[in-house]
């Protein structure tokens, strides 16, 4: 302000105002007058203040203050120009990077500086960006500009949230089968999906007699659920594919995938019969056994020997062995007494031995033949659970017809009569003390099997007798239920509250408090 007030003053006064305005420049450096204002200002190109340079040149011109963005709600993608849409976060170096390619036309014809946001609301659907830029102007001087570009958040549906909501359109399909009569494999591979998230890029699932069918919108999502499959049961598969559409032009062509997924026919508490080989390989155990869990292979162990035992889908393909009976011709039995064995003779090369089990010499009597004096003699590995007058489930091998090409071969001496298979409690008491609840996959059913209720307690029964198949299932707390203690009066095992989990809800927050609405 000091300076315009000596501008008029040198006019007035002549030499002496400019002798004086010369040796007052030599005091503060070399200044020179604004040719449009007068004001001293630093010697530049154009010879030119600042304000009067902006007032003659804007070099924002061109650049668009306003730009629209796309942005698909169900996803939460943004659409970069052509045909992509790509996951960003707000405030992130992606979207700064798509917000600029939207005026990078513009910003070609200056020099880009700096660009960062400006904060704003998250549901405000605008974005701001500050940018400051540089141009060459007049006579080779270079001005600098800061100014801020609004982009308005429109919402637009992307194409595969589109092929969602239309509900009938998929590019790749999972049929998992299994040739068993019991779902117990289908349930725990239903917990380990919805465990790892696996089911969030299905288009639908559908439930059918012997399987599920999984509906993708690619093929990259089908494969990595074919992987996970292989990961966490034994199983095989094949794929196949077929031409919808193609163009020779631009020598694209549109296939729908199709993997066939089977499932080993070996489910829990089956017994089964070895090949000889197969048994020989495994430790030389006996080629009669029980499947006690299957996850990621078939676990087998030796009711007379406790002798276990994996057997892994590529070994399993290879040497191939059938359930001698299904889950239906399980019968009651009742201890009439039991004996633990101590020394248990071992063969040469024999495998190892289970330590979570004991053996046992019992014997038993069908409770539908009470009124008769027939019992039967057989060794078990359940010798740690049973006791005189208890009631067990098992297998008659001595009365049944086993259809079965190994058992065929077998010396009749080395197939029990009876193989018992688990401790039986009373159902009703344990479903009415159950305070715990699991989770299920959104599917479409069709044709449901009046079984399938049945089936699906055996499998909820079965994560309470094994711990390990209970590490790889997230079980949810039933707030429903009062909480008592770990075991009943019949000592049925029982999940204790720290294996549970919360099952929280968006409309509670953590004090179990009504949470309020959120925005959309």
């Amino acid at each position: 302000m000091e300076k315009l007030v000596l501008w008029p003053k040198v006019k007035a006064k002549g030499k002496i105002g400019i002798q004086w305005l010369v040796s007052e420049n030599r005091k503060r450096g070399s200044l020179s007058l604004c040719c449009e204002c007068g004001i001293p200002v630093s010697p530049n190109p154009a010879n030119i203040c600042v304000a009067c340079l902006r007032s003659k040149v804007d070099i924002s011109q061109g650049i668009p203050k306003q730009v629209s963005i796309s942005f698909c709600k169900q996803c939460q993608r943004y659409f970069q120009p052509p045909g992509t849409w790509i996951q960003c976060a707000l405030e992130s170096r992606e979207l700064l990077a798509l917000c600029l390619k939207k005026i990078k036309a513009p910003l070609s014809k200056v020099r880009l500086v700096d660009a960062g946001f400006v904060w704003t609301e998250p549901h405000s659907k605008r974005l701001k960006v500050k940018l400051t830029i540089q141009k060459e102007v007049m006579n080779g001087a270079i001005l600098q500009q800061v100014f801020v570009v609004d982009y308005v958040v429109q919402s637009q549906m992307c194409g595969d949230c589109h092929r969602v909501e239309a509900k009938d359109f998929w590019k790749a399909v999972i049929q998992v089968r299994q040739k068993t009569l019991h779902k117990k494999t289908f349930y725990y591979l239903e917990q380990l999906i919805l465990k790892y998230g696996m089911h969030q890029n299905t288009l639908r699932i559908k439930e059918i007699h012997d399987g599920l069918d999984f509906y993708y919108s690619s093929k990259q999502h089908a494969q990595k659920m074919v992987e996970f499959l292989q990961c966490t049961v034994p199983c095989r598969y094949k794929a196949s594919q077929r031409l919808i559409s193609q163009d020779i032009h631009s020598n694209t062509y549109n296939y729908k995938s199709t993997f066939s997924v089977e499932i080993v026919p070996i489910c829990k508490d089956n017994v089964v019969c070895l090949s000889p080989k197969l048994a020989q390989s495994l430790g030389n155990m006996n080629q009669i056994c029980v499947c006690i869990r299957v996850t990621s292979a078939i676990h087998l162990i030796d009711p007379n020997t406790l002798q276990v035992a994996d057997v892994d889908g590529s070994t399993f393909w290879s040497h191939p062995f059938n359930s001698l009976c299904h889950p239906k011709q399980l019968e009651e039995f009742i201890v009439m007494d039991c004996s633990i064995v101590r020394d248990i003779k071992r063969g040469a090369g024999a495998g190892m031995i289970s330590k979570k089990h004991t053996l046992g010499e019992v014997w038993v009597q069908k409770t539908s033949e009470m009124n008769t004096d027939k019992q039967y003699f057989c060794r078990t590995h359940l010798g740690h659970l049973l006791n005189p007058g208890d009631l067990v489930l098992g297998f008659d091998l001595a009365n049944c017809n086993l259809n079965d090409e190994h058992v065929n071969k077998m010396n009749s001496d080395r197939v029990p009569d009876v193989v018992l298979i688990k401790k039986s409690y009373n159902r009703t008491k344990r479903q009415r003390r159950r305070n715990w609840k699991l989770k299920e996959l959104a599917r479409e059913r069709e044709n449901m099997d009046t079984d399938d209720e049945r089936q699906y307690q055996d499998f909820l029964e079965d994560l309470e007798e094994d711990e390990t198949i209970r590490k790889n299932v997230n079980i949810y707390r039933d707030s429903t239920i009062p909480v008592e203690s770990d075991t009943d009066d019949e000592g049925a095992p029982r999940i204790s509250l720290a294996e549970m989990l919360e099952d929280l809800h968006i409309s509670q927050d953590a004090t179990g408090e009504e949470g309020t609405s959120m925005m959309t």
